[in-house]
């Protein structure tokens, strides 16, 4: 049996610290206080309640580390430390509305030397209502739970189920990602968009889905996810097939087969 980290055993620890609030939110999701925070873009206080406990339990283990917040912004560490990058309710949307399908993520972010580059080196995508916990460390590989993950096996894209987010009000360029779902629906068993970018990408490292491609997100959406498909033995890119999917804010991801193929249908539609 794999044995977390003693850093992995902290980050599981809170969000499983967090989570109870948020069921209990979510079964009473009608009497949730909400506010507006941009177009579309919703904000409750399950979310900055479960922010809140986030930070602190971190906080209490990590003191001098700095913090990245989808609700709080920068938090200023030890700049020679790491520094966690959290959203504490990805799914927000689907929270508010009932539908079942959201989750806690959390990335350790760690200085490169010189130069200003990081890596992300630990990441957790917890799911409060399945209580499944998807995590990876750098060189230890993917897991759920105690069970080791692989990127699908499937080699063609007539059989492959492909993950998205689609633009929305404010969000996203519409034109950029028509295009691309244009070239891909045609060549592919189906495409989803179901509200969690971190959920989306746990299910590629998972395997339940084939592939992925989504732009113009925020560093919290994708941090955990990006090294869970990673250790799963996927490929992250960007839309031109280059390592710059956190610089350019373009994320590809499947395994090598699949991400070679669609990589190529994506870099032609944006030609």
């Amino acid at each position: 049996m794999v044995s977390h980290s003693g850093l992995l055993t902290v980050m599981d620890r809170a969000a499983r610290k967090a989570a109870p609030r948020l069921r209990r939110d979510f079964n009473e999701v009608q009497h949730l206080q909400v506010s507006r925070k941009g177009p579309a873009d919703f904000v409750s206080m399950a979310d900055k309640r479960a922010e809140d406990t986030l930070v602190e339990e971190l906080r209490k283990a990590r003191p001098d580390w700095g913090f990245l917040l989808e609700e709080g912004g920068e938090i200023a560490g030890d700049p020679n430390k790491p520094r966690w990058i959290i959203d504490p309710l990805d799914g927000t949307s689907n929270f508010l509305h009932g539908i079942p399908h959201f989750a806690i993520s959390i990335a350790v972010e760690e200085p490169m030397g010189a130069g200003g580059r990081t890596e992300i080196t630990s990441g957790l995508v917890y799911q409060p209502l399945t209580d499944e916990s998807f995590w990876a460390e750098k060189g230890r590989g993917a897991w759920l739970q105690d069970q080791r993950l692989r990127v699908s096996a499937r080699r063609d894209l007539f059989e492959s189920l492909i993950a998205t987010g689609i633009p929305f009000m404010g969000h996203g360029d519409f034109v950029e990602w028509s295009r691309i779902f244009g070239a891909v629906a045609p060549e592919v068993a189906g495409i989803r968009r179901l509200g969690a970018a971190a959920l989306d990408l746990a299910w590629v490292a998972a395997g339940r889905f084939d592939g992925y491609w989504e732009s113009h997100l925020k560093p919290w959406d994708v941090a955990a996810g990006l090294l869970l498909v990673k250790e799963a033995g996927g490929y992250v890119t960007d839309f031109r097939g280059q390592d710059m999917a956190r610089e350019r804010n373009q994320f590809l991801a499947a395994n090598d087969s699949i991400h070679s193929k669609l990589h190529k249908l994506v870099a032609n539609a944006l030609r």
